[in-house]
C-alpha cells in the first residue's frame, strides 16, 4: 500500500504542478495507451531461455534452464507533459506503466505499482542564434537511413544527455554535437581510495545535408570506456548487453578484463539517401568501427556494418521494398580479438521483421532479438498495402546468413559452456542460416485509435558441434511463431 501510496502521490503532484502553473506557462499533455494479447511458440528458436549475465564478476546462468510462457497479456500506459514558458524555453516529463497483466502493477490482490520515468529534459533555444540544446534523459539515436529504422550502433534508446542542434545553413547545412554519459557505475565514490575507470561516456558529431536529389549525414561517434564498467547487469537491453556488444571475447579469457584503466572506442559512418530517381529511391549506412586498440591484443575490437536498399512508392495501394546488408564476422581466433563492428545498444531492422527489435508497434516481447553484426542478408517487404480505406498490411521476408566462424564460437563455448556473448539464435555461424517471416496488420478504428495484429514465423539451421546437441535438438521441434494482437489509443 505504501507504493501504491507513494505512486498516487507523485501522479497528484505531476497534476498539480500543471493546474498551478503559472499563467504564462502553456501545459500540453500527450500520450498512449496500448493492450494486447501476445502468443509466441519456440522463442530464441526453443522455447527456453537465454544465458544471461548475474553479475559484473562476471557470472552468468546458461541457456535452457527455463521454459517460456507461450501467452500473455501486456498492457502499457505513457504520458508526456510539456511545460512551456514560451517558444524557447520547455521543460518535458514523460511516465509510463508497463507489465504483463496479473503480474507487478496489474496483479489482482496486493499489486506491486511502479511508474518509471523515461523522459526528463530541459530544452531551450540560445538567444539571437537558430540552435538548440537539449539537457537531461531524452531519446537518442546515432544517425541511419529511414529503409533501416535506426542506428545498429545506438539506436533510440533514453539516455542522460545534451544535446545541441544548429542550422549552418538553412535546408541545407545543419550540425549536432552531443554528450552521454551512459554508465557510472560507481556514482559519487568509487570502491575505494583507488579511483577506478567506472564510467561509460559517448561523444557524437553530425552533419546532416540535404539537397533536392539527395540527403547525406556524415557522422563521428567516440566513447571513453572504462575497464570497471559494469557492462554486464546493469548494461541489459533485453536481448543483449554492452559487454556482447562492446567488448571482445578475449575479455572473457584469462587474464580477464583490460590492462589499460580506459580504453577508447570510435565510429566513423555515413547515412544516405538519394531521391533523384524518384519515385524510386535508395537508402544505405557504411560504417566503421573500433576500440581498445592500445590494449592487449586480445581485447581489441574492430570491424564493418554496411546496408542498402531500394523501395518504389510510385504506386497508391502498395510500396515495394528490397534491401540487404553485410558486416564483418568473428575469425577463427579469440585471442587476436574481435573483427566484429563493436556497437552499444542498437535498434536496426528492415521492413518491421520480428527477427530483429525495431519498430514493431507491439514491441513489448515482440521479436526475435538477432544482431545483424557478425551476418550477412537479403529480404523484401509489401509495404503500406492498402485495398480498403483505413486497413493497411506490411508483408516481409528476410534470409540471413552468418559470418562468424564456427571455431571461434565453439572454443569459447568449449571453455566456458553456455554464455551470453555467444548466443543460439542470436550470432550466426558461415554455416547457419535464419528464415523468418512478417505479416503486419492496422486497422484504424478511429482517428486515434489502431486495431493492430502482428504474426511472424522463423525458421534456424543450427550447427550441434557449437551449440550442442540439447540446444539444437529443441530447436528442430518446431518452428517459431508469434501473434500480437490488440489496440493502441494515442492522444
Amino acid at each position: 500500500m505504501r507504493r501504491i501510496a507513494l505512486s498516487l502521490l507523485l501522479a497528484a503532484l505531476v497534476m498539480g504542478t500543471a493546474t498551478s502553473a503559472q499563467a504564462a506557462t502553456e501545459v500540453r499533455m500527450v500520450g498512449e495507451s496500448m493492450i494486447f494479447g501476445n502468443y509466441f511458440a519456440n522463442q530464441n528458436f526453443t522455447g527456453w531461455n537465454r544465458p544471461s549475465w548475474t553479475s559484473p564478476t562476471p557470472t552468468w546462468t546458461g541457456a535452457g534452464t527455463q521454459t517460456e510462457d507461450r501467452f500473455q497479456i501486456w498492457e502499457r500506459f505513457r504520458v508526456r507533459t510539456d511545460f512551456i514558458a514560451n517558444e524557447a524555453v520547455k521543460f518535458r516529463l514523460g511516465l509510463h506503466i508497463q507489465d504483463i497483466w496479473g503480474h507487478g502493477t496489474f496483479t489482482a490482490a496486493n499489486p506491486t505499482t511502479a511508474i518509471q520515468v523515461y523522459q526528463a529534459f530541459l530544452q531551450f533555444k540560445l538567444p539571437n542564434c537558430d540552435a538548440e540544446v537539449t539537457a537531461g534523459l531524452q531519446d537518442m539515436s546515432l544517425p541511419s537511413s529511414d529503409l533501416f529504422y535506426q542506428s545498429v550502433v545506438w539506436g533510440g534508446d533514453r539516455a542522460a544527455a545534451l544535446v545541441v542542434k544548429a542550422t549552418l545553413i538553412p535546408d541545407t547545412l545543419g550540425v549536432t554535437a552531443g554528450f552521454s554519459r551512459l554508465i557510472d557505475t560507481n556514482r559519487t565514490f568509487d570502491g575505494s581510495t583507488t579511483q577506478v575507470g567506472d564510467e561509460l561516456d559517448l561523444y557524437f558529431l553530425t552533419l546532416p545535408i540535404t539537397t533536392t536529389a539527395f540527403k547525406t549525414t556524415p557522422w563521428a561517434a567516440a566513447t571513453v570506456a572504462g575497464r570497471d564498467v559494469n557492462y554486464y547487469t546493469n548494461a541489459s537491453y533485453g536481448n543483449s548487453a554492452f559487454a556482447e556488444n562492446l567488448l571482445s571475447a578475449g575479455t572473457l579469457l584469462a587474464p580477464t578484463k583490460w590492462k589499460n584503466n580506459q580504453n577508447a572506442y570510435f565510429w566513423v559512418g555515413d547515412a544516405f539517401e538519394i531521391t533523384a530517381l524518384d519515385p524510386v529511391r535508395f537508402y544505405g549506412d557504411v560504417i566503421y568501427g573500433a576500440g581498445a586498440m592500445a590494449d592487449s591484443k586480445k581485447s581489441k575490437r574492430a570491424g564493418w556494418f554496411i546496408d542498402f536498399g531500394a523501395e518504389y512508392t510510385g504506386f497508391d495501394i502498395l510500396t515495394p521494398k528490397a534491401f540487404g546488408w553485410w558486416s564483418t564476422g568473428e575469425d577463427k581466433s579469440n585471442r587476436n580479438g574481435s573483427e566484429r563492428l563493436p556497437t552499444l545498444d542498437g535498434c536496426w531492422g528492415p521492413g518491421n521483421s520480428f527477427l530483429f527489435d525495431n519498430n514493431q508497434d507491439l514491441y513489448m516481447n515482440s521479436n526475435m532479438g538477432m544482431s545483424a553484426v557478425g551476418s550477412w542478408g537479403l529480404g523484401a517487404s509489401l509495404d503500406n498495402v492498402s485495398f480498403m480505406e483505413k486497413l493497411s498490411h506490411r508483408l516481409t521476408f528476410i534470409y540471413l546468413q552468418g559470418n562468424n566462424s564456427a571455431r571461434a564460437i565453439r572454443s569459447l563455448n568449449a571453455l566456458l559452456g553456455s554464455n551470453p556473448y555467444f548466443q543460439m539464435g542470436h550470432d550466426l555461424t558461415t554455416n547457419e542460416h535464419v528464415l523468418g517471416v512478417n505479416f503486419d496488420n492496422k486497422y484504424m478504428l478511429y482517428e486515434n485509435l489502431a486495431l493492430l495484429l502482428e504474426t511472424g514465423w522463423a525458421h534456424g539451421e543450427f550447427q550441434k558441434s557449437v551449440w550442442g546437441k540439447r540446444l539444437v535438438d529443441a530447436s528442430r521441434d518446431g518452428d517459431t511463431w508469434k501473434v500480437a494482437f490488440g489496440f493502441q489509443y494515442k492522444f
